[in-house]
């Protein structure tokens, strides 16, 4: 794939999203369905690898870049994720006061509902994927189950399924 296209695709994912994986169903469409460059496996490792590393909830946008083209798509990818800070602070400049406005209250909220759907819609495939056995199943419903019912860090969804995983391997 060509770098500005991805460099391109890659901006639309990140400018389109309000927060970090909101970005997937448009990374999913562009590179999974529409020009097949990634794979929903890949996809899934991208996020993975994304996720467990600190930073930004879109940093998996660096991997998505990186399984296309390599390390020029990864530096892709890092500059995706750095062009909308640049563009937003004009943005801001310009909307000053006028973001506290009903319609435009209205309207984000609209956004982000439209953006859960989507990432709903995106994560149905990933999931049936990644899902491939009781194990797998029971652990997630178990960590989602978890992070509902309390409100503790993600750290110990990820510990308690490597022990359980572990455990399983005896």
């Amino acid at each position: 794939m060509n770098l500005i296209l991805l460099y391109l695709l890659l901006l639309k994912a990140t400018v389109t999203s309000f927060s970090g994986l909101t970005s997937l169903p448009v990374v999913r469409h562009d590179f999974v369905e529409t020009h097949h460059v990634l794979t929903d496996r890949q996809l899934n490792a991208a996020v993975v690898a994304g996720r467990t590393a600190p930073g930004a909830n879109g940093l998996y946008i660096v991997s998505v870049g990186y399984f296309v083209a390599g390390m020029p798509g990864a530096i892709m990818g890092a500059l995706a994720i750095m062009t909308p800070a640049f563009l937003i602070i004009p943005l801001l400049r310009y909307l000053g006061a006028r973001a506290n406005r009903p319609a435009i209250k209205s309207a984000i909220q609209c956004v982000m509902l439209a953006a859960a759907g989507l990432v709903i819609s995106a994560t149905v495939p990933l999931a049936r994927d990644a899902l491939t056995g009781p194990l797998a199943v029971a652990i997630a419903v178990a960590s989602f189950l978890f992070l509902v019912g309390t409100r503790k860090d993600t750290v110990w969804v990820i510990l308690g399924s490597a022990v359980v995983g572990l455990l399983a391997k005896l």
